[in-house]
């Protein structure tokens, strides 16, 4: 591998349970009522305007023009006191920065988001000038696009480039751009991932991994 995308929210930051807290909070103040388990089922990796409509077509009626940034708003403040890096990730990211392998972050979240999210967890240095934002890009996952694009911008074929994915969009547009794709998922498979993905439990098992490919040792297969 001579790239290594990682994908931000659930993966780099433990941050899906922590939003989707605040959008059960903030959605059941409108009148509808999710449990949390409920919502990262439903919109875990997903668009946001596609979040969006779905939780109006459960309501039954628009939310109101401020719901999304009063929703971007508390979610910031949340991060501020609570966010953490994923158990691995910096130790992770900490040794692919003294191989030959290129690292990026290509999430589905606004650029403000993803710099947030890394900043708070030590994690920004690592990726400076190699972040892509779908907001930036125009397309969101499960398109391939994005990872794509990452892929491009890096300079390396496509085929030459791992992702690093917790969530099934993300996880369906990195085997679509015919990437070799690891599914992480700590608390157990999800039924729905891809077969062609490669299971994950903690982080830090990638790296001997990649370090091991960057020498130029044994290869992927």
């Amino acid at each position: 591998m001579n790239a290594i995308i990682f994908d931000c929210d659930g993966t780099l930051v433990d941050s899906e349970t922590l939003s989707t807290e605040v959008l059960v909070e903030a959605i059941s103040e409108h009148g509808l009522h999710l449990t949390v388990p409920e919502a990262l089922t439903a919109f875990r990796g997903g668009k946001m305007a596609d979040c969006i409509a779905e939780l109006e077509a459960r309501l039954g009626r628009p939310l109101p023009a401020t719901f999304v940034p009063d929703f971007r708003a508390r979610s910031a403040q949340a991060f501020r006191s609570r966010l953490r890096a994923i158990e691995g990730a910096v130790e992770l990211v900490q040794a692919l920065s003294t191989t030959s392998v290129l690292i990026c972050v290509a999430s589905s979240g606004p650029m403000a988001k993803i710099e947030l999210s890394l900043s708070l967890t030590g994690l920004l240095p690592f990726f400076e000038g190699r972040i892509f934002s779908s907001y930036d890009v125009g397309v969101w996952k499960p398109h391939p696009g994005l990872f794509l694009h990452a892929a491009s911008a890096l300079g390396v074929a496509p085929g030459d480039c791992a992702v690093i994915e917790d969530s099934l969009p993300g996880m369906l547009a990195g085997v679509a751009a015919g990437m070799t794709v690891f599914a992480f998922q700590p608390h157990g498979v999800d039924p729905r991932t891809p077969a062609a993905t490669r299971p994950l439990a903690q982080l830090l098992d990638l790296r001997d991994l990649f370090a091991t490919s960057a020498a130029g040792g044994k290869e992927f297969t």
